[in-house]
């Protein structure tokens, strides 16, 4: 009945080695995370800087009218941009020819 036993415990060790050895193996090969999560965030916050960028130029062509009816509104310079900024031939840029 012992030795029965200790053949047992002897099958139960080396299988679960080889389950161990076996796993450790494959779980490089294993599917990566999902990606939709972060592809979600990313295109809530494009979207996000769009409709916000939308309603600023919408604030701001509002506010010049107020000044100024019936004028043309010109370029709004960037906010968050510092460094040079030229608008060169008046007040559109110049239209580029494919």
């Amino acid at each position: 009945m012992a030795s029965y036993l200790w053949r047992k415990y002897a099958d139960y060790v080396y299988t679960k080695w080889e389950r161990t050895l076996l796993w450790d193996m494959i779980e490089p090969y294993s599917r990566p995370k999902s990606f939709k999560p972060l592809v979600t965030i990313y295109i809530a916050a494009f979207y996000t800087g769009v409709i916000g960028s939308a309603i600023t130029e919408q604030l701001y062509k509002e506010k010049y009218w107020e000044d100024r009816p019936g004028q043309a509104v010109p370029l709004m310079k960037p906010k968050f941009y510092y460094g040079p900024w030229k608008v060169h031939k008046g007040d559109t840029p110049p239209q580029q020819i494919l």
